[in-house]
C-alpha cells in the first residue's frame, strides 16, 4: 500500500508541478493553446489555481516523507479532487464533454491517493 501511494503521489506531484508552474509563470496567450478556458477566468484566479497545484504537489510528498503532519497529504489529495471537479464543471459548461477524460483520470487518481494515504496516516 505504501509503495502504491508513493507511485501515485509522485505521478500526481509531477503533473501538478508542471501544470501549476505553467499557470503561475506563463501569460494568458501562452496558456491559451493548452488551456482554452483561461479566456473565461480572470488571470489572478488562474495564478491562484497554479499556486494551489504547486502547493498540493508539495503536500502530497513532503509531509509523509518528513513525517511532519502527514495528514496534509490527505488534504492535498482532497484539494486535487476538488480542483478536478471544478475542471470538469468548466469543461461541461463550455460544451467540451470530450475533454474531461484527463480530469476524470486525475480525479480518480487523487481519490485513490486519499484512500491509500488514510491507510497509514
Amino acid at each position: 500500500m505504501t509503495l502504491a501511494y508513493w507511485i501515485l503521489a509522485a505521478l500526481l506531484a509531477v503533473f501538478y508541478l508542471y501544470a501549476g508552474g505553467k499557470k503561475v509563470a506563463q501569460s494568458r496567450e501562452q496558456l491559451r493553446p493548452m488551456m482554452g478556458w483561461v479566456d473565461r477566468v480572470p488571470m489572478p484566479l488562474v495564478r491562484t489555481i497554479g499556486v494551489l497545484e504547486v502547493l498540493g504537489a508539495a503536500g502530497l510528498v513532503l509531509p509523509p516523507l518528513t513525517g511532519i503532519a502527514p495528514w496534509l497529504a490527505v488534504a492535498a489529495a482532497v484539494g486535487f479532487v476538488l480542483i478536478q471537479v471544478g475542471g470538469i464543471a468548466v469543461h461541461l459548461s463550455r460544451g467540451e464533454t470530450r475533454q474531461i477524460g484527463l480530469n476524470i483520470v486525475l480525479l480518480v487518481t487523487a481519490a485513490v491517493a486519499i484512500w491509500l494515504a488514510t491507510t497509514w496516516v
